[in-house]
């Protein structure tokens, strides 16, 4: 059963989901669950082995080296991961909800369609990594994401729009410069003091997000949607806005508007 999934799961995103659904719906039966003792004593091993559709819930796996091991398909919910070194790693459909990464490495991770809601991910550096899915409700303060690549792939959506989705999270003082969050649902959430330097939003929904001292230099923000947005003291210097939705949006008469293009005139 494990390996069907598995191969489900290389075979395309689609159908992983409803297999991974139906696993969840049955406590996860036919994933192999495994300790931490059991899953150091195969990252020994010379050569990785595949960890694809492996059952963590809830084990402590802090400050792990994963060595970019393929976990696709794996189960990591309300797992500690702090400290855990998970750069390289693939973590295509796997669950990571609620799972603590507080200070975890993720450079160049690939998190296609993980479902990560009410991950912790405090500081946690992200560089470099591909990241579609469910994040509503984490904590992503002082992360770094800084060129993570998190706008949709508009050839694969056969099954709609899949984007991410950092909806009532938190993202304080996190730096998501030079990054692509084109699409994005970035609503309600608290970017206080984020460096968005750089980063490309178009068509990102902002709708009632606070960016309250957020640098947004350079920013391409072209008709992204900022219904009912806090940009009090933001940096929007040099910031694209073209097109973008501004009804209702707070404290742009504070903001830092020098260069800035596709703002009304007053």
């Amino acid at each position: 059963m494990e390996s069907t999934r598995c191969r489900a799961v290389l075979a395309g995103v689609a159908s992983s989901f409803l297999l991974i659904g139906a696993a969840l719906a049955q406590e996860w039966q036919g994933y192999e669950r495994l300790t931490r003792e059991q899953l150091q004593a195969r990252l020994s091993e010379a050569d990785v082995p595949s960890l694809a559709g492996k059952n963590f819930t809830a084990v402590d796996l802090s400050a792990i080296d994963f060595r970019s091991a393929n976990l696709s398909a794996s189960v990591f919910n309300g797992a500690a991961l702090s400290g855990a070194k998970l750069d390289g790693c693939n973590l295509t459909v796997s669950f990571l909800e609620r799972a603590n990464l507080s200070d975890a490495t993720l450079r160049r991770a690939t998190l296609f369609s993980t479902q990560m809601s009410g991950a912790v991910l405090v500081g946690a550096d992200l560089t470099a990594a591909r990241l579609t899915g469910d994040l509503r409700r984490a904590d992503l303060s002082r992360a770094k994401l800084i060129r993570v690549n998190a706008a949709p792939d508009m050839k694969n959506q056969s099954m709609g729009l899949m984007r991410v989705n950092i909806v009532n999270a938190k993202v304080v003082g996190a730096d998501m410069t030079d990054a692509d969050f084109s699409r994005a649902d970035l609503s309600f959430s608290d970017f206080t003091g984020a460096r968005l330097i750089r980063t490309k939003l178009v068509r990102a929904d902002f709708s009632g997000a606070i960016l309250a001292g957020a640098d947004l230099t350079g920013a391409d923000l072209r008709e992204a949607v900022l219904i009912d947005a806090d940009l009090t003291d933001a940096n929007l210097s040099q910031a694209n806005l073209t097109g973008a939705e501004l009804r209702g949006v707070k404290g742009l008469s504070s903001a830092n508007r020098t260069g800035t293009v596709g703002l009304p005139a007053p």
